[in-house]
């Protein structure tokens, strides 16, 4: 049996139990002469040596030869290993095993940042963590920890994502699945970068209440994100966005730089407005007032687990607005385009607008157009 002492996002027992895949009992505890911090790029802490500071944390006592296993493959993908140390608990000082950061031991990590807190990671993150810690373990044994941790970042996005997806849904006329109406007998993952395919081994309750026989179905797996129009109600024009786009390309299309509104992932930690928000500077140097909901939707539901959040944005857009813009590092080279409603229409009509985010918002604004310019 083995004794951790944990200073970060595991001390949030939830977290833990899913990692070790069952209930483990913990008492505070005190690791001297060391502080914890927020990571400079992540949301994730860093722990380093700094006398006569305290780092709080979370003993735990009774850890199997699997838990270990468990544990090593959870950390281990981020350069995690463990050192032995000396932690205050119940009135004593006990022996235990603590994950240090090997980039640390090398000085390669970023300089820390503010004071760590446990539970503003748990309120920005916690539930997309825990979501994300079922999909990272259930690679044990199938990938390396190290490739798993690579795509973390995308992987807590999606665990967001499905943090959202399990609202409850809207349900007047389709079916409302029951606990047992849908049955997943094994699921792969047979490509994951940036975005991922799994396939999926899934049975499902039939109109009659039969259950069929598990099909194999391959899902692309992306996550939540956001579209934004900006609209002028008082010049009665948009600002569309130009970018090359390689799912044209790919088709064999030959117009692969697509018209398109402002989108852009939602990031683990923010709501579709923050996103939508932030996309729209990082892509058009645009500041956006009132988001207005235009529809919440899946694009493609029978391929594809992306769900989106479309706004009409109201904007000041004024003449020499538009510009080139993009995030360097993402390989972004996005031209703006300021043009009025009725070109838009056209566009749509005619179909050089060729995406469906964008043709569902600009019928959408056509609905909406008279009460906007009206003050409404």
């Amino acid at each position: 049996m083995t004794r951790f002492f944990f200073y970060g996002t595991l001390c949030h027992e939830p977290l833990l139990h899913r990692v070790l895949g069952r209930e483990v009992l913990g008492l505070p505890a005190i690791l001297a002469d060391h502080a914890v911090s927020w990571a400079k790029d992540g949301p994730y802490p860093t722990i380093r040596a700094k006398a006569g500071a305290m780092a709080d944390g979370l003993l735990v006592d009774g850890l199997t030869t699997a838990d270990v296993a468990r544990l090593d493959f959870y950390e281990g993908g981020f350069r995690y290993s463990t050192h032995e140390v000396q932690v205050h608990a119940a009135g004593r000082d006990v022996s235990a095993r603590v994950y240090f950061s090997d980039a640390a031991d090398a000085g390669a990590v970023s300089g820390a940042g503010a004071d760590w807190s446990l539970s503003d990671w748990v309120a920005r993150f916690g539930d997309a963590a825990l979501a994300t810690a079922g999909d990272f373990m259930a690679l044990m044994g199938q990938v390396p920890a190290a490739t798993v941790a690579s795509r973390y970042g995308a992987m807590l996005v999606r665990g967001a994502s499905a943090v959202r997806a399990a609202q409850p849904p809207v349900a007047t006329l389709r079916l409302m699945a029951g606990p047992d109406d849908v049955q997943v007998a094994a699921r792969r993952l047979p490509y994951a970068k940036f975005f991922a395919v799994e396939e999926w081994q899934v049975a499902w309750r039939q109109f009659d209440g039969a259950m069929n026989t598990a099909v194999e179905r391959a899902v692309f797996v992306s996550c939540d994100a956001v579209t934004v129009l900006p609209y002028d109600p008082v010049r009665d024009r948009v600002l569309l966005i130009e970018q090359f786009r390689a799912g044209p390309m790919a088709r064999g299309d030959a117009a692969a730089w697509q018209l398109e509104a402002i989108a852009g992932r939602i990031d683990a930690g923010e709501t579709p407005e923050q996103a939508g928000r932030r996309e729209a500077v990082e892509e058009a140097g645009l500041t956006l007032g009132a988001l207005l909901p235009v529809a919440q939707y899946y694009p493609s539901p029978g391929i594809m687990t992306e769900y989106l959040y479309s706004y009409v944005g109201l904007a000041d857009l004024p003449d020499g607005i538009a510009g080139v813009f993009g995030q360097a590092e993402e390989a972004e080279d996005i031209r703006g385009h300021l043009i009025g409603f009725e070109r838009m229409m056209e566009l749509v009509a005619s179909g050089e607008i060729a995406n469906s985010p964008l043709i569902l918002t600009a019928l959408w604004l056509q609905r909406e157009r008279g009460r906007l310019r009206a003050g409404g």
